[in-house]
């Protein structure tokens, strides 16, 4: 697979892990936004939760989940701390959260994945 091919499926993955998470009531508040360092896929919020979103599309749902590594998180974490005072009010939590995409699948949402690391 080419660059050109990777980001078109990389976005694809986005937008269907936007639709996903707003058919469960979720609010996407920005797409792919950028600090110093890192990128977060998706902000989203649901009541008074805010999720910084990571998303990942592979051809399978568990090779989706293979790419989500400590490194990946840490990246995630690092640009949600960043961003926090933008997207974050009082009385909110955060998570991180994942959508793992793959073709012909149903989006897997995982919450709260940096717990685990």
């Amino acid at each position: 697979m080419n660059r050109q091919q990777a980001e078109a499926r990389r976005r694809q993955g986005e937008r269907v892990a936007a639709w996903w998470l707003r058919l469960k009531g979720w609010r996407i508040l920005e797409r792919r936004v950028r600090t110093g360092v890192g990128e977060i896929d998706l902000v989203a919020r649901k009541g008074n939760v805010v999720a910084f979103v990571e998303v990942k599309t592979r051809p399978t749902i568990e090779e989706a989940q293979g790419f989500l590594e400590p490194r990946t998180l840490r990246r995630v974490i690092a640009a949600a701390e960043a961003l926090a005072p933008i997207y974050v009010a009082q009385g909110h939590d955060v998570r991180i959260d994942a959508v793992l995409c793959a073709p012909g699948r149903r989006p897997l949402h995982l919450e709260n994945v940096w717990q685990g690391w």
